[in-house]
């Protein structure tokens, strides 16, 4: 996608620098929601020429060279491998087809566009969370931003809101060739049935025309599109007199017949069939390997591989050894499932995906302790 330069009021400009160097200097620190909202106000006034969206997050992920990274889930990963990229987007691709076949069953509005258009099928599955997608979330309310910043276990007393810029939308998908972009209107294309998009004001974006062919996989990182980055506290004082984050309730419904439907695909046996196998080992193995690399990046800038970031847990005390030698015995499966995908007997990767997704809450179960405990 096209990077574009932000145009900063004079304290945001002495902050990123001249030109601005938003990627890599660190979030700008406000500690009131109004303060915030007077910072969007003045980004959108001198960004006149782009949409503004945002997106909340507990931490400011970083790659090797310490710049700021908002990868869609699909190419999330130090060491993405394009044979990796390629099982995923098989297993994408029979969630879809099922995610149709369940819409029809139930004749719920809009299977008709969910069976054509396959950018509906992947909005619906990245926003429940079925399984990585090459879009990535984003919102146009500042407060639903900054409640999902705040919200869940593994947040800290800070926590990060990015501002992005995107080209004006006219459409509910709408395609801009210029900037290599594709941003979904989710209130427009998921049925009323769907609650949690406008509870939400939810969007997706990602690259155009791009799947499993990409050079280098920096052009399909969204800090090309960075206006700004704020950090903010995770304190109830945040938000001041009169307002509060969104409870639990506003963001994730209940009664929301998408959200039960989702969940039953995400659970149903049936979808692990010949060709999504592979697939679904690596959908369970990657969360794994994204709370280890993330937790091990708090505490040591250059992590190069999992094995790495799992061996310096171990050494603060944060992991016990015995789940060290399973991450390592499972991460040698998961070399033989990328590399060698015919090697691995079905039986085999049926009982190790099981055993990702144990281990993988019990690493999340024991790191959250473990943060308890620092506190």
């Amino acid at each position: 996608m096209r990077d574009i330069t932000p145009a900063l009021p004079p304290d945001l400009a002495r902050h990123f620098g001249d030109p601005p160097d938003v990627i890599h200097r660190p979030a700008f620190p406000v500690e009131t929601y109004r303060q915030l909202m007077e910072h969007v106000a003045r980004l959108s006034y001198t960004n006149k020429d782009h949409l503004l969206f945002f997106r909340g997050q507990a931490a400011d992920y970083r790659a090797k060279g310490g710049g700021s990274t908002l990868y869609p889930s699909i190419y999330r990963g130090a060491r993405v491998l394009r044979e990796e990229v390629k099982r995923k987007f098989e297993l994408l691709e029979a969630k879809g087809a099922r995610l149709h076949a369940l819409f029809a069953k139930n004749n719920m509005d809009g299977h008709g566009d969910l069976g054509r258009r396959k950018t509906i099928q992947w909005a619906v599955l990245q926003h429940y969370r079925v399984c990585d997608t090459p879009l990535l979330d984003f919102t146009q309310s500042l407060r639903v931003a900054c409640s999902f910043a705040q919200e869940g276990d593994d947040v800290g007393d800070r926590a990060i809101v990015f501002v992005v810029g995107f080209p004006h939308i006219a459409n509910r998908i709408s395609v801009n060739s210029e900037h290599d972009l594709i941003v979904v209107r989710l209130l427009s294309i998921c049925p009323p049935a769907a609650l949690r998009p406008y509870f939400q004001e939810g969007f997706l974006a990602g690259t155009a025309d791009v799947t499993t062919e990409y050079e280098p996989k920096s052009e399909l990182d969204f800090n090309r599109r960075l206006i700004a980055k704020f950090d903010i506290p995770t304190a109830g004082s945040f938000w001041g007199h009169g307002l509060t984050r969104m409870p639990q309730t506003e963001l994730y419904p209940d009664d929301d017949a998408v959200e039960a439907l989702c969940r039953s695909l995400a659970d149903e046996p049936g979808i692990r069939g010949a060709v999504a196998s592979v697939g679904d080992f690596l959908a369970a193995w990657i969360p794994l390997e994204r709370a280890l690399m993330a937790e091990a990046q708090k505490r040591q800038e250059r992590v190069p591989t999992v094995r790495d970031a799992a061996g310096l847990l171990a050494a603060q005390g944060l992991l016990d050894p015995w789940l060290v030698s399973q991450i390592d015995r499972l991460r040698q499966i998961r070399n033989a499932v990328v590399h060698s995908p015919s090697d691995v007997a079905q039986p085999e990767l049926a009982a190790a995906i099981s055993e990702v997704e144990e281990l993988r809450r019990a690493v999340e179960k024991t790191l959250r302790t473990s943060r308890r405990r620092a506190t």
